[in-house]
């Protein structure tokens, strides 16, 4: 790219971009927690938009800068209208942004809810691994068949080659019915059971990804759960404080997570302090922390979802787009620079 362009990527670039790279985007989203983790980055809180009228519509802003080897700095934007579903559009709609960490100038507009989509699943995914402890995951449950679940089953795919078998819950049992479709459709030897509660998908399995719309916890019991169960708690408000007490829990930040009324954050101000967290993720991946605090406990990871990894895949998405010469690159976007007019006598 030329100084002063800016590359536009659309969606269906991202996604040509993007495709069958589920090991390297977990690789990149490991990579970009063990930067965060180093304090070489700044990740100010997410900023919540929302609409006095609606409950579950809002808009967030996540500004960062990654460092290390990135060096990358950005904000996604992005828009969650569960609504969106009856119109037969997206629940999330986003853009990123990419700008120079020398200059400031911005050098990306990318179309941003599957580069949001597939860093929450990558995150999943990696977790999974770490607190798994390497046991046999022969069936993974599901709860809640959108996007986001769709993703992580793909990243999961990618990195438990021993999964064979899907049980999938969700309160539209055509919906359910329809991710199962494509999810065969990724992988022809999965096994998909549509469940009849959610009860039945914590008895029937020892990994879980939850991803719904949940704005307030309706899970408040775990005693249908197997012994030392993992859940992926990607959408923060499924479970009741009470549980999150209860258990074994992982964060991505707990600065982060403890914010806009997740289930862990309720947990907080029941208590008054977050020593119920045990570790991030990112003090297991770097051994400080033991995978799980016992075998027998349930473990819960809480992914706040952090800017500096929608930036990370959003440069090595820009990286590829070069490389691949995709996206429309936007010469005229940025304006004469205003000194050098002042010197031509402009």
């Amino acid at each position: 790219m030329r100084d002063g362009e800016v590359l536009i990527l659309k969606g269906e670039e991202i996604s040509f971009l993007l495709a069958d790279r589920e090991k390297e985007l977990i690789d990149l989203v490991r990579a970009a927690y063990e930067v965060h983790a180093g304090e070489d980055c700044s990740l100010p809180h997410s900023n919540f938009l929302r609409f006095p009228d609606s409950e579950r519509n809002r808009i967030i802003a996540l500004p960062a800068y990654l460092g290390g080897a990135f060096k990358i700095a950005g904000i996604k934007w992005i828009s969650s209208f569960p609504g969106n579903f009856e119109l037969g559009l997206d629940r999330a709609s986003a853009v990123v942004i990419l700008n120079s960490a020398l200059t400031g100038r911005p050098e990306a507009i990318l179309e941003g809810s599957i580069i949001s989509a597939k860093r929450t699943a990558a995150s999943a995914a990696l977790a999974a691994h770490c607190l798994t402890g390497g046991k046999t995951v022969g069936r993974v449950g599901v709860i809640g068949c959108g996007v986001i679940n769709f993703e992580t089953v793909r990243m999961l795919l990618a990195t438990i080659p021993e999964l064979t078998r899907l049980l999938v819950f969700d309160l539209d049992p055509a919906r359910a019915a329809q991710f199962g479709n494509k999810c065969a459709g990724v992988s022809k030897e999965i096994e998909v059971t549509v469940a009849q509660s959610v009860n039945e998908v914590l008895a029937g399995s020892s990994l879980i990804s939850m991803a719904t719309t949940a704005v307030r916890p309706h899970i408040y019991d775990l005693t249908p759960c197997v012994p030392g169960a993992t859940i992926l708690h990607t959408s923060l408000r499924d479970l009741s404080p009470e549980v999150i007490l209860s258990c074994d829990n992982v964060v991505d930040d707990a600065g982060h997570v403890c914010r806009a009324q997740t289930s862990v954050h309720l947990a907080e101000q029941i208590v008054g302090h977050r020593n119920f967290i045990r570790c991030c993720l990112a003090d297991i991946l770097s051994g400080a922390a033991p995978a799980r605090r016992d075998q027998n406990s349930v473990t819960i990871f809480s992914p706040f979802g952090l800017g500096v990894l929608d930036i990370a895949l959003g440069k090595f998405t820009l990286d590829l787009a070069i490389k691949e010469s995709k996206g429309l690159a936007v010469s005229s976007f940025l304006p004469d620079s205003w000194l050098q007019e002042s010197k031509n006598g402009g």
